[in-house]
C-alpha cells in the first residue's frame, strides 16, 4: 500500500484529491496539509511513502517544504499551477522526484505516483522543455545592474558602485527592460525571478 500526505491549501481541491487517490485500490491517503508546515509535521508524524505537494501555501510554501524533507526518505510530487522554470529549478534542487501541473488529467497523477515509488522521475513536458530552453539574455554588467535594482538602489547608487555614469546605467536599464521584453523595473525583477535567473 502506498501511503500519501497531501498538501493543498485550497481545502475543496484538497479532498477532492484525497478522495480521488483513496479510490485507487494501492493507496491510502494517511494526512492532510493546508500549508508547508503542517506538511512537514505530518510527514514526520506518518513517514508516508509520497508526499503530494502545492507550492504557494501560507506559513511555508511547498519548495521550502521539499527542501526540509529533503532525504528524509519520503517522495516529494510537486503539483501546481505554476509552469516557471523559476520553480522547477528549485523543485529539482529540492530533490522532488516529480513536478506536475493541476491541468494534468486526473488519471495521470495515481500512474505518476507508482512511477515515482517505482524509482522514476515523473516531470511535466512542457516544463521540461522550458528548463533547457531559454537562456538568460542579459550579460553579466546587465545582470549586475538588474541584481543591484531588485537591492533597491537608485540609478546614482548603481552608477557609484559599478563606477559608471548615471547616463550610462540608464542606458544599461533601457537595454535590460528591452531584452527582457518588460516596460519596467519590476516587471524585469519578476521575470528575471521567475525564469530562475538569479544566481
Amino acid at each position: 500500500m502506498i501511503t500519501i500526505v497531501i498538501a493543498e491549501d485550497q481545502r475543496m481541491l484538497l479532498g477532492a484529491l484525497a478522495s480521488l487517490l483513496d479510490l485507487e485500490e494501492d493507496m491510502k491517503v494517511v494526512g492532510q496539509a493546508g500549508n508547508g508546515e503542517e506538511a512537514v509535521q505530518l510527514v514526520r508524524l506518518h513517514q508516508p511513502d509520497v508526499c503530494i505537494m502545492d507550492i504557494e501555501m501560507p506559513l511555508k510554501s511547498g519548495l521550502e517544504a521539499a527542501e526540509e524533507l529533503k532525504g528524509f526518505g519520503c517522495k516529494v510530487l510537486i503539483l501546481t499551477t505554476f509552469a516557471r522554470p523559476g520553480y522547477f529549478e528549485r523543485a529539482l534542487k529540492a530533490g522532488a522526484h516529480g513536478y506536475l501541473l493541476k491541468d494534468s488529467p486526473s488519471e495521470e497523477l495515481a500512474s505518476s505516483i507508482r512511477s515515482i515509488m517505482a524509482g522514476r522521475r515523473i516531470y511535466a513536458p512542457e516544463l521540461v522543455d522550458g528548463a533547457f530552453g531559454e537562456e538568460n539574455p542579459l550579460t553579466e554588467r546587465e545582470k549586475e545592474v538588474l541584481l543591484l535594482i531588485a537591492e533597491g538602489k537608485t540609478t546614482k547608487e548603481i552608477a557609484g558602485e559599478l563606477f559608471l555614469t548615471a547616463g550610462t546605467v540608464r542606458n544599461y536599464i533601457s537595454v535590460i527592460l528591452d531584452k527582457l521584453n518588460v516596460s519596467n523595473r519590476i516587471e524585469a525583477i519578476t521575470r528575471f525571478k521567475e525564469n530562475g535567473w538569479f544566481k
